[in-house]
């Protein structure tokens, strides 16, 4: 006689949770523009998974960006300049716009900066970033669809080189792991 109570347990239980997951409220589907809003904002300025740039750059003097741990490394300030002239230059294609000088070695996208810019390649950086947020948010379905490889470019390019900052810091003993990346 137990063996059978097992089963009818089991369809009592169902029975009961089925109306309750009927109430829980639906959740909308994800579209094209919140899947890249939520994945650049993660890379931007939310921790969620890994620290984001915006937060691995916080509370960096300019003399502590240009600590190198080899001389064939590039230092915290030199990532920061070469993500923000790529976002850079790919927000200018995304509008159209005129690009930055860029003679198309890359290297020189790592160079160009310096530890008087140091404050400048942030601000920069953290503007470029807030342009292509509302880039993201504000543009039609279309622009979205052809950009979508871009836009997930932009994204890893940022995360992989936010890495190697936060890396870098480690090395030089001055990030916070309180901050995240223990």
């Amino acid at each position: 006689m137990r063996k059978h109570l097992i089963p009818i347990l089991g369809i009592a239980i169902l029975a009961t949770a089925a109306p309750a997951a009927a109430q829980q409220p639906q959740q909308k589907s994800p579209t094209l523009r919140s899947i890249l809003l939520e994945q650049f904002d993660n890379t931007w300025n939310k921790q969620d998974w890994y620290v984001p740039v915006k937060q691995a750059l916080e509370g960096l003097t300019a003399q502590q960006a240009m600590w190198k741990p080899c001389d064939s490394c590039h230092s915290v300030g030199e990532l920061a300049y070469h993500i923000y002239f790529w976002n850079r230059a790919s927000l200018d294609s995304f509008y159209n716009r005129k690009q930055l000088p860029f003679s198309g070695n890359n290297n020189e996208t790592f160079t160009t900066f310096t530890e008087a810019s140091w404050t400048t390649t942030v601000q920069q950086l953290n503007q470029v970033m807030a342009d292509w947020e509302k880039a993201i948010a504000t543009a039609d379905e279309a622009k979205l669809r052809k950009w979508y490889s871009t836009l997930d470019h932009i994204n890893t390019h940022t995360a992989y080189h936010t890495g190697q900052i936060l890396y870098i810091r480690k090395l030089a003993g001055n990030w916070d792991s309180n901050k995240g990346v223990k």
